[in-house]
């Protein structure tokens, strides 16, 4: 899990990470040097098997459950379960335990609370309150609903989920108009939405300001929401100009 292979480096971890997923690329330095145990998806058992590692550490969201019972046969597996920031500092503490960095997962704790205060009092400052959709899918439209993480930071920076469905639903743009959204959120990740398609959903919603943003500090749970505060600040900032 990328935002979790991050937060082991980030809590003082190096040669203690021995495998992470292909797309465990943060810090990029780190990523050459580690075996690949395949997609967050489609794990490599064997190469996991061959590892011999003494803890496992998962997420239910992007883990496959059949994969994860596998190798709880095995290994000492540990699993994140995250909906919002507050179960994501949770995490953070949890995991800061099992590998003996409880004072700087406290730290990197200390860090998101402040800033996500100041972000949220910023919001109520700013009277931050745009309906928002945030896709992350193309071919079809797939957005972020209800009982997600980003929907969850949309709201602490002020803005509202038009979608009133659960997890990740598919929707046609012409939903996205009838719902009146003020601003689209066009997401780097998982699907690279770039400028042309800010061109395209224009033409269906020519009212609505579409604007590419960086995915990962939507949607990264882990030390990456240390980086998020300062761009979601900016984006609080562009918002209100």
């Amino acid at each position: 899990m990328p935002s979790q292979t991050e937060l082991l480096f980030d809590l003082g971890l190096d040669q203690e990470v021995i495998g992470i997923t292909k797309f465990c690329i943060h810090p990029i330095e780190k990523f050459a040097e580690r075996t690949k145990i395949g997609g967050t998806k489609k794990l490599l058992i064997e190469k996991i098997r061959d590892l011999k590692p003494d803890l496992i550490i998962g997420n239910k969201e992007e883990n496959s459950r059949a994969e994860i019972e596998l190798l709880c046969e095995e290994f000492p597996v540990w699993m994140s379960d995250i909906h919002n920031l507050e179960e994501a500092m949770q995490a953070i503490t949890q995991i800061g335990t099992l590998v003996n960095r409880e004072p700087e997962a406290a730290y990197l704790n200390h860090l998101i609370h402040a800033g996500f205060t100041d972000l949220q009092s910023l919001a109520l400052t700013k009277k931050i309150n745009k309906k928002v959709a945030y896709l992350i899918w193309k071919d079809p439209y797939m957005v972020a609903g209800q009982q997600t993480f980003i929907a969850d930071i949309l709201m602490k920076i002020g803005l509202q989920n038009v979608i009133k469905g659960e997890r990740y639903p598919v929707v046609d743009l012409e939903t996205l108009a009838d719902s009146n959204c003020d601003l689209i959120l066009l997401s780097s990740e998982p699907y690279p939405f770039r400028q042309k398609h800010i061109e395209q959903i224009n033409k269906i919603l020519p009212n609505t300001k579409v604007m590419l943003v960086d995915g990962e500090m939507f949607s990264w749970y882990g030390s990456r929401l240390v980086k998020a505060v300062e761009y979601l600040f900016h984006l609080q900032n562009h918002l209100t100009k």
